[in-house]
């Protein structure tokens, strides 16, 4: 009956103890009126660092292959996009919603920190703040509106087994592995973990408490049945795919999510990067298109960002792979 077995029984976290950049709060929030459903931001870290040069492909550029000639991608493979950049063959699921202007690429972005260690990277990428480890709170918690008493119980939510560094902040937000697993399912335990809740002394933690409990009542009918893509759609079977359908299924539903947040690692590719590189492209590109299929005509009202701590050295190193670099895709 501990709040540790609470939350590992559940599945769930709760979170306990700068401005998020303007465009993405813009994009996430604008009103449209009475007549149209609030815009959800999701927002994805491919933890490791992402190499964007072979995923993104600079296939006009000579010092590319010179630079690689190893890894590089031949130039008859990659995925043209614009006479320049092209797409890693992975990717090809992705070149679709290029063609339909459903896909923006920004090359060369990075954060102005300096610093090449991954926790630190990935740490100011979630707080927004780089440069500074003092900052409590998330980037995304705080570009979510001010809580209202009317706000859903799940407006922010993280697939996985722990609330994210960025989801962290006043703004209420719960932590799922999935909506079939967010339930308790002996209702003694239930019961007695309410109880233990609603009684404790702890103001923040009872408010916790009970932002979960009301959260998973309101995901309940969702856990009856089971949960079928529209449109074809096929999701991979790695963590990504699965977490996309999850939020798919949370936006469908309208219950009211604001915000989601998903994370795939394997990233940090030193050595032999080719092979496994190819197979994250694969997964992520086919995570990402399965998503975007499966929202259908929800599609106008998402906006998906994905991101890394910071990209890879443009030169191969000797162990035919790549090592820390700076700005990426």
């Amino acid at each position: 009956m501990r709040r540790r077995a609470f939350v590992k029984s559940t599945g769930l976290a709760l979170f306990g103890m700068g401005a998020a950049p303007g465009w993405l709060a813009r994009a996430a929030f604008a009103d449209g009126g009475p007549a149209k459903r609030r815009k959800v931001l999701v927002a994805i870290l491919q933890r490791g660092a992402m190499d964007g040069l072979n995923a993104v492909v600079p296939h006009a550029e000579k010092q590319y292959y010179a630079m690689r000639p190893s890894l590089a991608i031949p130039r008859e493979r990659v995925i043209d996009l614009d006479g320049r950049f092209g797409l890693h063959p992975e990717l090809k699921p992705l070149q679709a919603m290029w063609e339909s202007k459903h896909l923006a690429i920004v090359e060369a972005a990075g954060s102005p920190d300096p610093t090449r260690s991954h926790f630190d990277a990935q740490d100011y990428m979630e707080s927004g703040t780089p440069g500074r480890k003092a900052t409590r709170d998330g980037w995304l918690n705080r570009a979510l509106v001010a809580q209202e008493a009317k706000s859903s119980p799940v407006r922010a939510v993280a697939v996985g087994p722990n609330l994210p560094r960025t989801l962290r902040g006043s703004n209420s937000a719960v932590a799922l592995n999935s909506i079939k697993d967010f339930a308790v399912r002996d209702e003694m335990a239930l019961a007695g973990f309410r109880k233990m809740y609603s009684q404790t002394a702890d103001a923040e933690l009872s408010g916790k408490g009970r932002e979960t409990f009301e959260a998973m009542n309101l995901l309940a009918s969702l856990r009856k049945s089971e949960y079928v893509p529209a449109n074809g759609a096929q999701y991979p079977g790695g963590r990504l795919g699965q977490s996309l359908k999850e939020i798919a299924r949370l936006i469908k539903a309208n219950v009211g999510l604001e915000v989601a947040f998903a994370d795939m690692g394997g990233w940090d590719t030193h050595v032999q990067q080719a092979n496994p590189f190819s197979n994250l492209l694969r997964e992520f590109g086919q995570a990402l298109a399965a998503f975007h299929q499966d929202l259908g005509a929800e599609q106008g009202h998402v906006l998906v960002v994905t991101m890394s701590e910071f990209g890879r050295t443009a030169r191969e190193n000797g162990s035919l792979g790549t090592d820390h670099g700076t700005g990426g895709a």
